[in-house]
């Protein structure tokens, strides 16, 4: 098998020293302030029927989709005495059955018209949405009247509903480390009598103790249009959507005994200080942190409390980086300052080695010290700023952004309008109000102490000492239990209205002087772009034994360059209110640039000088790479990554795409400094890169930022060479358990290797698969969770690659149904592969598909990865315009046909991950062929995935 020769360091760092030294005149100036910017104000119109239902209307014609959403201001401090999570459980209940919609047919309403759905649940509120197809608007209104005034609350749904509830506990809470650390352990002791203080998404207890009933009642009490507000966006007429809400919302009456929403009790202040000393299963490295009490949103303070929660942990320069990444006390830092309409909490902890805990804690403690104390610089208060209206203005580029800016900002504080006055003030603040509200807010009297570390599960070890108050309880329903409608009887959605016709983007592709070529498309009007550099090479490049290297070339290339560090390179980005990230997968490396347009000029320079002369400092490189590798070994705890890192192993052996593009913790200890600037000079090259560029900016103007961050780029240093045919030859299928003792959930992965991207069968093969699993309405998850609640989802996908890409079926379950799951996984499998395909259904299928890519064509950077992606497996960027064309020249048989050759479970590689002695005699029942491999002694980078003697 042909794999790359490594370089020796020597020849490597002679090529480093002859690089040639940047231009000065486009030094970066760290300290240097930038312009505050601005977000274009969200225009709407909004009005309130007589029964109290809010509507607000945000019109945009430049989009061919419509966003419907229902927002209740019905949260989880709403849930009742005893039933934590009960109004996320609603969430999934009120989305199932109507009296005229069975059981999930909201599902193929929305994805079998190009569409997509969901709901989420949160403090303040619960939300429901779509965006589909602008000609179904009125479709989903019916919908969403549907399950206001007639929805099914019926044992069925309950229990059915209740068991994917669990399932989603275990899965994001119960299964990864910290998960109990960030659901539990801080809001459990960030309040004392609020209802804030318990788990949004419940407890295994409270959820088994609820009942139908409950549901009922909490349906009744909470439900109706006087707590709703409907917000649509997109492409429509304001007085069109009048009468259709007038159709749909105006005649369904208000609750009958209305209960308050609001919450009268105020948060008081922390008597004492107090220290949590908490444990969990599977913590690798024990946490150190704090949490406070704050504000609610709307107060005064609230504004400089965002801005010092952005100081302390926003971006990549920040606080906590300085006091604690950079010094190498800690592997990772989080800080964040949730604040909701009635009280608020500030949060900050680190992970790290358990021999560095007590001094990342007194760091951690003097920089907060240093925060009430010193007022923080101009250059971070305006860099704090930026970054608050830049994620704002990245929200903002879509109408369904807009319309979830709309909706959070009216739940939280009871205006739209405060999405836009919420910004403003954020403008206003100073260094001594963010100094103020350090000194008032992380006062050391006012903190609860937390550690958190390896051990068993005890949820009184973090048990706020305070008696959890009585939060009541709901009166039973009054109402009648409504039923399905038989068939005959129900009334039928509407179908579609005339589709507005709206214009793609204008794809130009040019070169620059220097001839790299470069692909641009004005693709909106909000001042936001996003430039990428596509090069190819990425990690089946990588020497053996020293994978991740691309992955640490591109990641780290802005750790510094010409008498610029990485705190500077970052600040200076932060400030300008830009992004910049480089990553690298199997086939090649891609760096992305998006800035607000006013400063893409300056963001641009310094991403270009970035990539030319990329120097790697060893302080920066090795605290790094030591740093990734202590995460290494926090993802090794997770199972679904290991599944997805085993297979990949196991798929494809000592072949190229076999390289982890992240690496493992051995290779990448074997990687110096070296390596990087060797891979930077061979693959970040002219003769190589290409630029695509997209956003609300003139085509012109794009090309001209392009021509002047790159056009005058050379270098005397050859290109590095990339291997063909990286997939390698086929391996035979296995079945692999690794066992974790302890894992909180098992993982089930399957994986097939598919045709390269550029094939004549990749698309049938999309097409085919998106029945296997394609988004809720795809038979994976209808098999495994809707009917049968054993996970919390259940996807397949094909991960398009140019030698060859490969497609992988997921879920993740208890450890107890994990043969279960994999008996379904590869039954569906092998019912794709024998069956014949309908066109209806197909066509079905192939909306999903137009739809759920045209929803990522309308972000710059979802367009740009679109377009990248295409350039990296040698396709014509136009082809990102002809999605479309290319499913519908797909026939039932080409569909077929690719199911035959490649969804196939004799063809599968299956693992599973988990505590083994819950599912293995099971598991062999399937296959009696298993390879079980304990998680000791499992070696990643080894084909056998064994250590040696092993």
């Amino acid at each position: 098998m042909i794999r790359t020769v490594q370089l020796t360091s020597a020849v490597a760092l002679a090529f480093a020293i002859s690089t040639p030294a940047v231009a000065e005149e486009a030094e970066v100036q760290s300290q240097a302030s930038s312009p505050l910017l601005s977000a274009p104000p969200i225009e709407y119109t909004m009005w309130t029927l007589d029964n109290g239902l809010r509507v607000i209307a945000v019109p945009d014609d430049t989009t061919s989709t419509v966003t419907t959403s229902l927002w209740y201001e019905i949260g989880s401090k709403h849930d009742p005495d005893g039933r934590s999570g009960f109004s996320h459980l609603f969430e999934h209940i009120s989305s199932r059955k109507t009296e005229n919609m069975p059981y999930n047919l909201i599902y193929s309403l929305t994805a079998d018209i190009g569409g997509t759905r969901n709901a989420s649940n949160w403090v303040d509120r619960t939300n429901y949405f779509e965006q589909v197809p602008a000609a179904y608007l009125e479709t989903m209104l019916w919908t969403h009247r549907e399950r206001m005034a007639n929805l099914v609350v019926d044992k069925e749904v309950f229990e059915s509903e209740r068991g994917v509830v669990k399932e989603e506990l275990r899965q994001r809470v119960l299964a990864p480390p910290y998960g109990r650390l960030q659901r539990f352990v801080l809001p459990e002791n960030a309040y004392d009598v609020l209802p804030h203080r318990r788990a949004g998404i419940g407890s295994i207890e409270d959820l088994d103790a609820s009942s139908f009933e409950d549901a009922l009642a909490f349906y009744e009490a909470y439900y109706g249009p006087d707590t709703a507000a409907l917000i649509v966006a997109g492409n429509f007429q304001t007085g069109d959507l009048r009468g259709l809400v007038d159709i749909y919302f105006a005649d369904i009456p208000r609750r009958k005994n209305p209960i308050a929403t609001t919450i009268a009790e105020y948060e008081p202040e922390l008597a004492a200080p107090r220290i949590v000393e908490a444990t969990g299963p599977n913590v690798p490295l024990p946490v150190i942190g704090g949490v406070w009490k704050a504000q609610p949103i709307t107060h005064e303070d609230a504004p400089a409390i965002r801005v010092l929660a952005t100081i302390i942990s926003g971006g990549e320069n920040n606080r906590l980086a300085d006091a604690l990444i950079r010094t190498g006390l800690a592997v990772q830092a989080s800080g964040s300052a949730p604040m909701f309409r009635e009280a608020g909490h500030i949060n900050i902890y680190a992970l790290a080695r358990p021999d560095q805990l007590v001094a990342a804690g007194e760091a951690l403690d003097a920089e907060l010290a240093r925060l009430a104390t010193e007022p923080v610089t101009e250059s971070e208060l305006t860099e704090a700023k930026n970054e608050i209206v830049a994620a704002s203005l990245r929200r903002r580029e879509t109408a369904r952004g807009r319309a979830f800016e709309l909706g959070e900002a009216l739940m939280a504080s009871g205006d739209p309008d405060f999405a836009d006055t919420g910004l403003a003030q954020i403008t206003k603040v100073t260094a001594e109000d963010v100094r103020k509200v350090a000194a008032r807010y992380l006062d050391p009297a006012r903190r609860v102490t937390i550690r958190y570390r390896n051990g068993p599960e005890d949820a009184s070890s973090y048990a706020n000492p305070v008696p959890l108050p009585d939060f009541g309880t709901l009166d039973p329903a009054t109402s009648p239990v409504r039923s399905v409608r038989p068939e005959a009887e129900r009334e039928l959605p509407p179908g579609p209205l005339e589709s507005p016709t709206v214009a793609a983007p204008k794809l130009v592709e040019t070169t620059l002087s220097n001839g790299i070529p470069v692909v641009a498309a004005q693709t909106g009007a909000v001042p936001l772009v996003t430039v990428s550099m596509v090069m190819p090479g990425g990690s089946k490049t990588d020497p053996e034994g020293h994978e991740g290297i691309a992955e640490l070339a591109a990641s780290l290339a802005a750790s510094g360059f010409h008498e610029n560090d990485a705190q500077s390179i970052a600040a200076r980005f932060e400030n300008l209110g830009a992004t910049f990230e480089g990553n690298a997968d199997s086939d090649g490396t891609t760096f992305s640039l998006t800035a607000p347009s006013t400063s893409l000029g300056a963001a641009g320079a310094l991403a270009a000088q970035i990539i030319k002369g990329a120097l790697y400092p060893d302080e920066e490189f090795l605290r790094e790479r030591d740093r990734r590798i202590e995460t290494l070994r926090v993802t090794m705890t997770d199972p679904s990554s290991v599944s997805r890192r085993a297979a990949r192993t196991a798929l494809y052996g000592d072949a190229p795409y076999g390289n982890l593009p992240d690496g493992t913790p051995e290779s990448l200890a074997n990687i110096n400094r070296s390596d990087l600037l060797y891979h930077r000079q061979r693959f970040f090259h002219p003769d190589r890169m290409q630029i695509v560029i997209s956003g609300g900016m003139a085509t012109d103007k794009a090309i001209a930022v392009a021509e002047a961050m790159f056009g005058d780029w050379t270098t005397p240093s050859s290109v590095g060479r990339i291997v063909e045919e990286a997939a390698g030859e086929a391996l035979s299928p296995r079945t692999i358990v690794v066992n974790m003792p302890g894992a909180g959930q098992a993982s089930v992965f399957a994986a097939l290797r598919a045709p390269a991207r550029g094939s004549s069968d990749f698309d049938a093969l999309q097409l085919a698969n998106s029945v296997l699993g394609g988004g809720s309405s795809g038979r994976l998850f209808e098999e495994i969770r809707t009917k049968r609640s054993l996970s919390y989802g259940a996807y397949s996908r094909i991960q398009g690659r140019k030698d060859g890409s490969v497609l992988t079926a997921s879920a993740q379950t208890r450890n107890e149904n994990a043969a279960e799951v994999a008996r379904i996984m590869l039954g569906e499998i092998a019912k794709l592969n024998e069956e014949e395909l309908r066109e209806d259904l197909l066509a079905r299928r192939r909306m999903f598909l137009e739809g759920s890519y045209g929803r990522v064509l309308e972000r710059s950077t979802g367009f740009n990865a679109i377009v990248s992606g295409l350039l990296l497996h040698e396709l014509p960027a136009t082809d990102a315009g002809r999605m479309s064309e290319r499913l519908a020249g797909i026939d039932v048989s080409a569909a077929n046909a690719a199911a035959r050759s490649v969804i196939d479970p004799e063809l599968a590689t299956l693992v599973v991950v988990g505590e083994a002695d819950f599912f293995l005699d099971d598991l062999r029942k399937l296959h009696d062929d298993i390879e079980v491999i304990s998680l000791d002694e499992l070696d990643l980078s080894s084909p056998s995935l064994r250590k040696e003697g092993g």
